[in-house]
């Protein structure tokens, strides 16, 4: 009996003695930490884009008819004024015939108006003869002279017929001009939506027959920018940008153009910010998503540390410091951006300690700073466990980085 009762208490003092030391653990507080560095902070816009031709040209058709012949095909490239397709002509080629038979027949009135005209003036001059010597009465000259003035209408009447029948002709003329399509531009074919034997309506509207990118190794980017950072774009800022088809490859660019119209979808308002990109090698083609960073800012070889440490303020209690007195009431707020009076805490002495620095310009995940503060030191991030809220000494415990 004494022996079990003895066993009993050893054990009752090891399971204590073990929740006793578990709660000290519990309790323990750490403190994170990070390291003020030195290197060079990007600060960029990210957005989405599709890349494009810089000139891009639908060629269409002004005239109706069945495709005769396609001279071009995907991919092909182009001079500017090659033949590229044809339209069968031969109900406009009609139409032209008819036309310069019409002019030949009212030249044909022209002259004939002309000779009339000069019958006329005869006549008159006769009748003005006879009229002097008191052989005729003076009605019969008054009706020649009416069919002299007369036939000259007429021959002005010939003679405008005879400009409207050469104007349908050369209207005519152009219009079978127009069953020859040509290129407009020199560049490549990158699309084509018609075959040898369909039929294009262009009553109505043109309709498009190829697409011609002018030159591909010439692009651009056409970026959707949020309101909220098209204040930070400017034209001439460097571009990064990737695409899906090259994962691993980065390419550059610049900014050619902030578009002042806007766009909303969603309640999201978004701007076109144009990035113009050499392409030598060929490797983007038009159509492709690009995943853009615009640099707005760039800073090289200054102090940087982690935003979390910019955002850390210990509490009041872990600093001996009444809640409500003046040296604690900075603690609880502080400016932020560019340019603004923040603070970094230091742990020197087993105390907690805080250096005024100056913010410059961030990443989101790092922060530019100037001020007092050196390379190399070792700032807090955070403080975890409960004496963090309970006013218990944090020090004399390990740190975490």
């Amino acid at each position: 009996m004494k022996k079990f009762i003895l066993s009993f208490l050893v054990v009752s003092l090891v399971a204590g003695g073990f929740w006793l030391f578990r709660g000290d653990k519990e309790n323990e507080m750490s403190i994170d930490t990070t390291i003020v560095t030195r290197g060079d902070l990007v600060k960029a816009v990210s957005a989405t884009g599709t890349l494009e031709a810089v000139n891009t040209v639908n060629v269409g058709t002004q005239v109706s008819g069945t495709i005769k012949k396609v001279h071009v095909d995907y991919n092909s490239r182009v001079r500017k004024g090659q033949l590229i397709a044809e339209i069968d002509p031969d109900l406009l080629e009609a139409n032209v015939r008819k036309a310069r038979a019409d002019v030949l027949a009212a030249k044909a009135n022209v002259q004939e108006a002309q000779a009339t005209v000069n019958d006329a003036k005869r006549t008159r001059d006769r009748t003005r003869e006879l009229l002097e010597r008191d052989l005729i009465s003076k009605s019969e000259y008054d009706s020649a002279q009416t069919g002299y003035e007369t036939a000259i209408a007429r021959l002005s009447a010939a003679r405008a017929n005879l400009a409207q029948v050469e104007a349908d002709l050369k209207y005519k003329e152009i219009t079978l001009g127009y069953t020859k399509i040509t290129s407009p531009i020199e560049g490549v074919v990158i699309d084509r939506a018609v075959d040898e034997g369909q039929t294009v309506n262009a009553s109505q509207s043109a309709p498009t027959l190829f697409t011609i990118a002018e030159d591909l190794t010439q692009m651009q980017v056409e970026a959707d920018i949020d309101e909220a950072d098209i204040g930070q774009i400017r034209i001439g800022q460097e571009v990064d940008f990737t695409v899906d088809a090259y994962p691993d490859a980065s390419f550059e660019g610049k900014v050619e153009e902030v578009r002042l119209a806007p766009s909303t979808s969603e309640n999201v308002v978004t701007y076109t910010v144009i990035v113009n990109v050499e392409n030598p090698d060929l490797m983007l083609m038009p159509g492709m998503t690009a995943n853009v960073s615009v640099i707005s800012e760039k800073r090289e070889n200054i102090l940087k540390v982690s935003s979390a440490a910019l955002r850390f303020t210990p509490d009041p209690g872990l600093l001996d410091l009444p809640e409500g007195s003046a040296d604690a009431a900075p603690f609880r707020g502080r400016k932020s951006g560019s340019g603004a009076i923040s603070s970094l805490w230091v742990v020197r002495d087993g105390k907690f300690e805080k250096i005024p620095v100056k913010t410059g310009v961030s990443d989101g995940m790092y922060t530019e700073v100037s001020g007092d503060i050196r390379e190399n030191s070792e700032v807090v991030t955070g403080v975890s466990g409960s004496s963090s809220s309970s006013g218990g000494n944090p020090f004399g415990f390990g740190r975490r980085r």
